[in-house]
């Protein structure tokens, strides 16, 4: 096998003496030995894009925590309806628009790193077009979502409330659709300081609207949703004031038409349909674990544990999240720049930030102990059986991290389909039938259930790491010039993107 220089330049396939051998250096091989200063330039890279996100994931995970709490102060009935509301808009509705929308991720950043600017405002286009017509069956599904809910023998009176929280959701999710194929143009270009402070602003605005609409107009229910969609509308005003206003660092705003070509659409779609699938996989893994909670035998305590169990594992996610997302970033800018190398080194430092924030996000679910649950509840049971539970809640966090970071590096190479392969086979092939095994018939309860999680997450993680290992950057980097409509010319480097005739 030839060995490389590693003053060289990272992009050095052509100096390779043939095709086979090229194929061998960089299929499967850990990094060229990187010196500590890349190593750490890579690390400042990936977390430049993942701070901001942090913080933007903490502010949205505030303002639900707002939303909650207002519920809680308009009685026991409202506070079930919202829940059960927030619930459904979750499941039916902002996991189907948030998947869809990272179809344009691979696309955009694969774009950005070929500087390929118009194509990236081409495909927020078409992104938000996708996402227009999916509210469509959305909003049709929530405004008859009553009588359903009826049908599947739900309290009328909580049916009644939870139809109209969704009812006035309705205005938040068209915001959505605009909002996430926004926050993924900016951050495909490495913008992600205007995603955090316009996230701060909005949140900022949300508690005195929401005081507003309900205890000076009281709107009651209905306020408490309207002040999520203006606190949404306040987001978006301050995100497309910037996308049309503010310098953008490669030329990509195009007023054209949006073309027509049929391959180009189908592209965004065969990686949008399979990016919402693995979402959704993800987001109802976790309703489901509710469900199974509710047939326990302690069932009352059961859900509420578990209810205060995944605020624990949603507040932990934030971090991870973020390093996925910016490791989907780099990795596709360094593909769409004809830099296999670089883009496989991205996605091992990533992986090995993934395992330690892993070890971090397991220790802090370890030593909180009983102090989570008491931060929710006093009921003594309550709080000793989240107690119990924390420790493999912390344990799933070890598998959690890397799964969640190598989705992110699947992504930025264009491949969500496997990812959601993954995704299915670990979480209802595994991690369903062990739940309930270990759950119902070992008579674990609700530890059982969190077993079959972390049964899962281990699956889960190893098969990624494997993929990511198994990875031929080579053959990634071919088709994401593939996927971006470039030629390559192999002493010229990247040319111009090849016109689509319709």
């Amino acid at each position: 096998m030839a060995s490389l220089p590693t003053s060289a330049p990272l992009l050095v396939a052509h100096k390779l003496q043939t095709s086979e051998q090229a194929s061998e250096y960089f299929h499967g091989l850990p990094p060229t030995c990187l010196s500590l200063s890349e190593v750490i330039l890579e690390i400042k890279l990936l977390y430049t894009i993942a701070f901001p996100m942090i913080i933007t994931g903490l502010l949205i995970y505030g303002k639900s925590l707002i939303s909650m709490l207002f519920l809680g102060k308009l009685g026991k009935d409202t506070l079930a309806g919202g829940s059960l509301a927030i619930g459904i808009a979750n499941i039916t509705g902002y996991s189907v628009i948030s998947g869809l929308a990272l179809g344009m991720e691979p696309i955009s950043s694969q774009a950005f790193g070929a500087k390929q600017g118009p194509l990236i405002t081409q495909t927020l286009k078409r992104t938000v077009i996708i996402l227009l017509f999916a509210c469509i069956p959305i909003s049709i599904l929530w405004l008859n979502i009553q009588p359903i809910l009826v049908f599947c023998n739900q309290d009328p009176t909580i049916s009644s409330i939870a139809s109209v929280y969704l009812t006035f959701c309705l205005p938040d999710l068209l915001f959505q659709s605009l909002i996430n194929p926004i926050k993924i143009y900016l951050r495909s270009q490495n913008i992600t300081l205007p995603l955090m402070f316009s996230a701060a602003f909005s949140l900022a605005l949300q508690p005195p609207i929401s005081f507003l609409l309900i205890n000076h107009l009281n709107l009651g229910i209905q306020g408490i949703a309207l002040a999520v969609a203006l606190t949404d509308f306040i987001l978006l005003t301050i995100l497309a004031f910037y996308f049309f206003f503010w310098e953008i660092p490669i030329q990509t705003k195009s007023w054209d038409l949006i073309q027509c070509c049929d391959q180009e659409w189908k592209s965004i779609l065969n990686l949008a349909l399979p990016s919402c699938f693995s979402v959704c996989l993800e987001w109802w893994w976790y309703e489901l674990m509710i469900l199974l909670s509710g047939i326990l035998s302690n069932a009352s305590e059961a859900v509420a544990t578990m209810g205060i169990l995944i605020q624990a594992t949603s507040l932990v996610y934030i971090f991870p999240s973020a390093l996925s997302l910016a490791a989907s970033t780099r990795v596709g800018n360094e593909l769409g720049a004809n830099q296999p190398i670089k883009a496989r080194n991205s996605s091992l430092i990533a992986l090995f930030c993934a395992v330690f924030t892993s070890l971090i996000a397991m220790a802090f679910m370890v030593t909180m102990g009983d102090t989570w649950g008491r931060a929710f509840t006093d009921d003594d049971t309550i709080v000793g059986l989240t107690a119990a539970v924390m420790p493999v809640v912390g344990l799933c966090e070890l598998g959690n991290c890397p799964q969640t970071t190598g989705c992110g590096v699947l992504r930025g190479s264009a491949r969500p389909t496997l990812g959601a392969r993954i995704n299915l086979g670990s979480f209802y092939g595994v991690g369903l039938p062990l739940a309930v095994f270990m759950g119902f018939v070992m008579k674990m309860g609700l530890l059982g259930l969190w077993l079959g999680l972390l049964g899962a997450q281990i699956v889960c993680s190893i098969t990624m790491v494997w993929v990511l290992w198994r990875t031929d950057w080579m053959a990634e980097a071919k088709r994401a010039r593939e996927l971006i409509g470039m030629e390559f010319d192999r002493d010229e480097g990247l040319s111009s993107i090849k016109t689509c005739c319709c």
